[in-house]
């Protein structure tokens, strides 16, 4: 059966981005921000407790150095330099997690991390080395190197789709600074075609390939509790 993910505990210090609390009855995994992109200690902590209130599963959310950018832009870096900034920011949430009496579950790139390390062997392979550590499965696209090289390294891959963003005709998502907001109906609609189908329409009307393992949500999508609420009638 299918799950639904979503970004979560993105604020920092006084600033709140996102309605955590509506959100988190409504999915299975929260993918935590560990501090580079979103998130700081105190963030990070309480998402996890409001995780563990719900029953839900954390994994970590890490990404490029880019807190300016949200972690959405692209960023040079070698191989050792991301994969010690990737086990940087997941050794912290997983020290959250052991003081809230919790495990790691996955993990999931954030942002322009995550599109670099579907088409960049090197980028691929940092967020293995970095997985090594952990051991937990890696979040990721079909149809790109998440799927090829994830599991070749030894593991576990959990193929996604996005409810809540568009495609392009390659099969690629589009990956916007700020998210508009999306028709839930039109969400729901979607996510039932890829978990029935495997496929969804991109913006030129090209059927591609997507992952029926999980549901993606954002939780900085101005109307994520709504969607949310329609994609938990598709995915029971």
């Amino acid at each position: 059966m299918a799950t639904i993910n979503c970004d979560m505990g993105e604020g920092y210090g006084p600033w709140r981005i996102g309605d955590d609390v509506a959100l988190m009855p409504l999915i299975d995994l929260a993918n935590v921000a560990c501090g580079f992109h979103a998130g700081d200690p105190s963030w990070m902590r309480a998402t996890v407790r409001l995780a563990k209130r719900h029953g839900v599963a954390v994994g970590a959310h890490p990404s490029l150095p880019d807190r300016q950018g949200f972690g959405r832009r692209e960023m040079a870096m070698g191989r050792e330099e991301l994969a010690d900034a990737l086990i940087y920011q997941i050794g912290a949430l997983a020290g959250m997690l052991r003081a809230e009496g919790m495990a790691l579950h996955h993990i999931k790139p954030h942002g322009a991390l995550y599109g670099m390390a579907a088409r960049l062997d090197p980028v691929a392979q940092a967020v293995c080395d970095a997985a090594d550590v952990f051991g937990v499965p890696i979040l990721g696209m079909p149809g790109t190197l998440h799927e090829s090289v994830y599991p070749t390294r030894g593991h576990r891959f959990v193929a996604e789709f996005y409810a809540d963003l568009d495609y392009a005709d390659g099969g690629g998502l589009i990956i916007t600074r700020e998210h508009a907001p999306v028709d839930p109906a039109l969400a729901a609609e979607r996510c039932a075609r890829a978990l029935t189908s495997g496929l969804a329409a991109s913006l030129g009307g090209v059927d591609v390939v997507v992952g029926r393992d999980s549901i993606c949500l954002h939780s900085d999508t101005p109307n994520a509790v709504e969607v949310a609420l329609a994609v938990r009638g598709v995915v029971r």
